[in-house]
């Protein structure tokens, strides 16, 4: 996706039409005469497989069989990553933390003690693949990696020679390991056949092949994203349940089990409700129910509410929303079809024709109490943060795009048209509970960069903020980069929700009112990844605070953290920290002060 973080984060291309190597017609028909009755089943049933009640010797005997039809039928490649891509390469595990003494700054006072952490794809196995069978080619995109988290530790220790302190710093690597890594580790190869790019007839044998061999159709990511709940550290990634890590070690201690009552795998952006400290969950699926929506108690050990949505397609939720009262859900035309697939279209299509909905549910709703908004149709997969203003209104901001690049080659456009059309701007929608009207409108001007994963003081979370950053996409990529691509990011943005601006704009030739935007925009060839907020330790204002994150300075290669103070956000960062080690780009960060309750072990880290 050009200009999206779909494409970064989550895009399913499944490329159509027949297959570059030609197919045996008896097998094709025979696949798609038992897919297309039975696919939806077996997917449904896929939690409830278990392999282990084959007796040992039936079940190693099957596999061997199954590993020798697809040694024999498929043949593995790997697919080289360009110049441009290299940072997206995996790295390897360190093993143990080590100290960071390279510091160019100084570290405020009132920054928090904490653990700095961003989660990314690392594939276990040397990088992209792709596979070539009587199937066709189906091949592994960068988002499939096995998930990786990379931690910088901020410990401050009293001085003995004097009354100052000094700061202690460490960084750690290690992949998060879920069943089906350590599956793979196991195996000492590459096992599950790629099953997100391709043909659509070389994708369901993948699907069909990985459910025989493994009882999954697919890898377990959690690549994703990192969250605390309950003072819990956990991982996530869209196709399972998050896996807790001990935050000291990065060790992964196994899945949250919410099952029975949870059986499903849940968003990555999940939210914790203003006042109650409930976590707000949803959940996606190609098969009915699509989506469901869950509450988890403050404690994390029960779900106190779940409810079908009853949505009549299966839309592709990266997020949602929660106000004081409301959860809030986006029922937009980026969707998810196995039949699709199957008939050889793309697995998950945008329909900019199709119909776009926001709806808002109280807390602890169902379908039948849920308010639905007719909007403008769009692509939009991250918001910044949704309240209710007044009695009536509920306002969401997110990073909103007329277009998906999953659909981007397919259309009859101009680059320029395209570049448009996938421009991602800060948006807002006002919905009126009372009235039903829906109010909506760019909140930065069409000349202003193209902007993605958005942040907010998370204290402000489902009330009204004045404030949120992104991450500002290079516009080099825009016009130059081919689908091949991954996104990058060349800078950082301030919004200034309640501070207007005016700006002309080149597509209407009349003047908008916008809200201001600042920039902090790094050296040339320098792009970051995992930005996060860091709130003051005890500070009162909502922009008190600084911005961390991860970036790769591509002309040495070299890695940084940088620290950016938010009053100041143009100038200088307050510290950049040198790492040892390349960290490639990767998804979602987060800074988990000690203060939340993650005390983690300094001797452990210094041993």
């Amino acid at each position: 996706m050009a200009l999206s973080s779909f494409h970064m984060g989550f895009q399913v291309s499944c490329i159509q039409g027949r297959p570059s190597i030609p197919a045996d017609n008896l097998i094709k028909t025979a696949l798609s005469f038992v897919v297309k009755p039975f696919f939806g089943a077996i997917l449904q049933q896929v939690p409830d497989i278990r392999i282990e009640h084959v007796s040992k010797s039936v079940k190693n005997t099957s596999i061997k069989i199954l590993d020798g039809f697809v040694d024999s039928m498929f043949e593995i490649v790997d697919r080289p990553l360009p110049p441009s891509q290299r940072n997206f390469a995996p790295v390897d595990e360190l093993g143990s933390p080590v100290v960071i003494t390279s510091i160019e700054g100084n570290i405020p006072d009132s920054f928090p003690e904490g653990v700095y952490l961003r989660n990314g794809p690392n594939p276990l196995f040397g990088g992209l693949k792709s596979t070539k069978s009587v199937f066709g080619k189906s091949n592994h995109i960068w988002i499939e990696g096995e998930g990786m988290i990379h931690a910088l530790y901020f410990n401050k220790l009293d001085n003995l020679n004097d009354s100052k302190h000094y700061w202690s710093i460490h960084y750690n690597n290690r992949h998060v390991e879920t069943e089906t890594f350590k599956l793979e580790k196991l195996r000492n190869r590459l096992s599950f056949l790629p099953t997100i790019g391709g043909d659509s007839s070389a994708v369901l044998s993948a699907y069909i092949l990985n459910l025989l061999r493994f009882g999954k159709v697919n890898k377990y990511i959690s690549n994703t994203n990192v969250f605390v709940h309950s003072d819990k550290l956990y991982s996530i990634a869209e196709n399972h349940m998050p896996q807790e890590i001990d935050i000291s070690t990065l060790q992964t201690l196994g899945n949250w089990d919410l099952s029975p009552a949870w059986n499903r795998p849940f968003t990555s952006h999940p939210k914790r409700a203003p006042g109650t400290g409930e976590l707000v969950i949803i959940g996606i699926d190609a098969v009915k129910p699509y989506v469901e929506m869950g509450v988890i108690s403050a404690d994390g050990k029960n779900l106190v509410h779940r409810a079908d949505l009853k949505l009549s397609r299966s839309t592709f939720c990266h997020d949602f929303g929660v106000t004081q009262r409301y959860n809030v859900f986006m029922d937009f035309p980026l969707t998810i079809d196995i039949m699709r697939l199957v008939r050889g279209g793309p697995l998950i299509e945008y329909n900019k024709e199709a119909y776009a909905r926001i709806g808002i549910m109280p807390r602890y709703g169902h379908a039948d109490s849920i308010k639905w908004f007719n909007v403008e149709p769009n692509c939009t997969l991250h918001i910044f943060n949704c309240f209710e203003d007044g009695d009536d209104e509920v306002v969401m901001w997110g990073c909103r795009a007329l277009e998906s690049v999953i659909d981007s080659n397919k259309h009859d456009t101009s680059p320029r048209d395209a570049n448009y059309l996938l421009h991602i701007r800060p948006y807002e929608w006002r919905l009126n509970m009372r009235t039903g009207e829906v109010k909506e409108r760019n909140l930065t001007a069409v000349t202003e960069f193209s902007m993605d994963f958005p942040m907010i003081n998370a204290n402000f979370t489902g009330l009204k903020s004045k404030f949120g950053y992104t991450q500002v996409v290079d516009p080099t990529f825009t016009c130059t980069s081919s689908s091949e691509d991954m996104p990058k990011f060349c800078g950082l943005a301030k919004l200034h929700f309640e501070e207007l601006d005016t700006r002309y704009s080149t597509t209407t030739g009349e003047s908008e009112e916008v809200i201001k935007v600042e920039y902090h925009m790094f050296e040339k060839n320098t792009f970051c990844t995992g930005a996060a907020f860091v709130p003051e330790k005890g500070g009162l204002e909502e922009d008190c605070s600084w911005i961390i994150t991860f970036v790769h300075k591509e002309d040495t290669n070299i890695s940084q953290v940088l620290v950016i103070d938010t009053k100041k956000f143009s100038g200088e960062p307050v510290a950049k920290i040198t790492l040892p080690y390349r960290v490639p780009y990767g998804f979602h960060g987060a800074f988990i002060p000690i203060s939340v309750g993650h005390i983690f072990d300094h001797e452990q880290l210094c041993n």
